[in-house]
């Protein structure tokens, strides 16, 4: 049920993001002062903002910002992660300190403000924000793919592989890295649950997405001032988040039980 409940709030979640435009016949830039602020309508069905922009086009164009983000930070994430991981794993000695010494340093900061940090020296904008959360998001994807690693690493196949000669970029790409992928789609799937609230939280904190392009943690930021006069502006975008992230993790836990069934 669960599962089923996670791919319709991100199938949804993702037909509103590419065709929001032919959805919402309101351009998410268009203002309409004399209404700022108006409550939910039949006109505009979520209510205007402070600036008189329709809220609904808003939420589907951070929606495609939101998506954008996650599939980006995931994809570099995870390939680098398993590539640097099957190395280390797989070669062991010298390559696996280092590399296990490499990620102990970036995991002793938290991540978001490791994000911010870089984020605020390399300056705001949609492009700093995908780099800087795939400087932290890679490490989790390693160690994942390194403890895999160390255990396809002394199966028979591989070790029948090996035996005949077969070079180690063959083993790694035909024998080892492919056991690793369903370990890695659970981490993938939560991983962009956790980009999502990241980009949201930059983006709230001015180190993101800048106006006047959506962005769901944007949105966030400006209703603080009207949390009381016109609450639709911070509730909808609460929303949007909280059930996005919900879904990506109700997908992620199905996952991991058809994967891997002791942990129900």
């Amino acid at each position: 049920m669960t599962r089923r409940l996670g791919f319709a709030i991100i199938a949804l979640t993702a037909v509103g993001a590419i065709a929001g435009p032919w959805l919402v016949p309101h351009d998410p830039h268009v203002q309409w002062l004399a209404q700022r602020l108006e409550g939910p309508s039949w006109a505009h069905p979520l209510g205007l903002d402070e600036l008189g922009r329709d809220i609904l086009a808003r939420l589907l164009g951070g929606a495609r910002i939101s998506l954008f983000v996650g599939l980006s930070v995931v994809s570099v994430s995870a390939t680098l992660g398993i590539i640097i991981g099957a190395t280390a794993g797989y070669a062991g000695g010298r390559v696996d300190n280092i590399v296990g010494r490499i990620m102990d340093v970036l995991l002793a900061f938290p991540g978001i403000l490791l994000a911010i940090a870089l984020v605020a020296v390399l300056g705001p904008s949609l492009t700093n924000v995908v780099l800087a959360l795939v400087v932290i998001g890679w490490v989790g994807y390693a160690r994942l793919v390194r403890g895999q690693v160390l255990k396809i690493r002394e199966l028979e196949y591989v070790q029948a592989a090996r035996a005949l000669g077969a070079p180690v970029s063959r083993v790694l790409w035909r024998h080892v890295i492919p056991a690793t992928l369903p370990a890695v789609t659970v981490q993938a799937t939560i991983g962009m649950a956790g980009s999502i609230i990241a980009e949201a939280s930059l983006s709230f904190l001015g180190l993101g997405v800048q106006p006047p392009t959506p962005s769901w943690g944007t949105m966030l930021d400006a209703g603080r001032a009207h949390l009381f006069d016109a609450p639709h502006l911070t509730l909808f975008p609460g929303l949007a988040i909280a059930l996005l992230v919900l879904g990506f993790n109700f997908v992620g836990d199905a996952l991991r039980d058809r994967i891997d069934p002791r942990t129900t």
